[in-house]
């Protein structure tokens, strides 16, 4: 799985980029917001990455911050809410004004962001409302700490596997604490598994 990439932008597009790493072009789908702050072609950045897998194809997705990465995440885990819906969310609203949104409960808001619907924009509200934290936070675990990057990695591959993503992320916080600062992705992940296995 593919958390992070930095390397050269080959071609940049209001859909995605293509991004050369070790002379590898990746292909990443990118959010109208990450467009907007990324450098110009041939210029160096740096990418957090959601590998999503399916069946039949393996699509990468770039944010130019962890916490977009990390929205991104929860809106997926909304029934209903695919990838591309999740993109043109975050298109459409950065993570702090989806954040606003959500506390309020504007899910007429959302409806103004092209292909999402009433159904889904009410959805949205619903399933994200204690997950995305108050506006003005960067998303973190239940009591306001913010993920480490490891941290957050393992929560989204084991909410890949078919852990409920609340019961992923609990196992994660606890087993970052106990194993201290900046804890390697598989110690966490061995750890996390070992706590959702008891």
């Amino acid at each position: 799985m593919i958390g992070y990439l930095r390397g050269r932008i080959v071609r940049k597009t209001p859909e995605g980029l293509v991004l050369d790493v070790g002379g590898v072009g990746y292909v990443l789908a990118v959010s109208l917001s990450t467009y907007a702050d990324l450098p110009g072609e041939g210029r160096d950045v740096e990418l957090f990455v959601h590998t999503h897998v399916r069946e039949d194809a393996i699509s990468l997705f770039g944010f130019f911050t962890e916490d977009e990465k990390r929205v991104f995440s929860r809106l997926i885990a909304v029934a209903g809410v695919g990838p591309k819906v999740a993109l043109a969310v975050l298109s459409g609203a950065r993570p702090e004004q989806l954040r606003s949104a959500v506390a309020q409960g504007d899910s007429k808001g959302l409806t103004r962001i092209p292909g999402i619907g009433k159904k889904i924009a009410e959805r949205i509200v619903l399933e994200l409302r204690d997950k995305l934290g108050p506006p003005g936070s960067p998303l973190g675990m239940p009591g306001g700490e913010p993920l480490g990057a490891a941290a957050a990695d393992v929560a989204s591959a084991l909410a890949n596997l078919g852990y409920r993503r609340s019961d992923a992320e609990a196992a994660v916080a606890a087993s970052e604490k106990e194993l201290g600062e900046d804890p390697k992705f598989e110690a966490l992940l061995r750890h996390a598994l070992a706590r959702l296995g008891r």
